[in-house]
């Protein structure tokens, strides 16, 4: 496959997950795909850890911002938006929902072979992320370095 037929597929994925469209992952995601952030292998695994995330934030949408490809890999950095609204598990604890909206911005990495998605790695900002839900505050001089507007 060439670089753009690598970015077609991760545009495809993007798209299926934003439509939750899960059955799509047997065609795109290989069985034995390798989730090196949340320590998860296997389509199947993926599948419902993304179940779980829709569950909590289920207007959760994803934006490419831009993509690169080369070689057998793409990156894309995409903005993520959505409502925490259910209940969701991180870290080792339930969390109630907050009713908080969270704009993230992201980056993916993705390996591809033979036409499908073989792992990947995601890159965010847990903090930000965390402070969104307003489950941490900042110290006075933490809000100095990391204003109420930084995303």
């Amino acid at each position: 496959m060439s670089p753009e037929e690598h970015k077609t597929l991760v545009r495809r994925f993007i798209d299926a997950y934003n439509a939750r469209n899960l059955d799509m992952f047997d065609e795109l995601v290989a069985p034995g795909y390798v989730d090196h952030t949340h320590g998860q292998t296997g389509r199947d695994s993926l599948k419902r850890l993304f179940s779980l995330a829709f569950d909590a934030f289920p207007d959760w949408h994803e934006h490419i911002e831009e993509m690169i490809a080369e070689g057998d890999r793409v990156w894309v950095r995409v903005t993520a938006r959505g409502t925490h609204t259910g209940e969701w598990n991180a870290f080792g604890v339930t969390i109630p929902p907050t009713g908080r909206t969270v704009i993230l911005p992201m980056v993916f990495i993705w390996r591809i072979a033979d036409g499908k998605l073989v792992e990947g790695r995601e890159v965010d900002d847990e903090v930000q992320f965390l402070k969104q839900l307003g489950l941490i505050e900042f110290t006075e001089k933490g809000k100095q370095f990391f204003p109420d507007d930084a995303v």
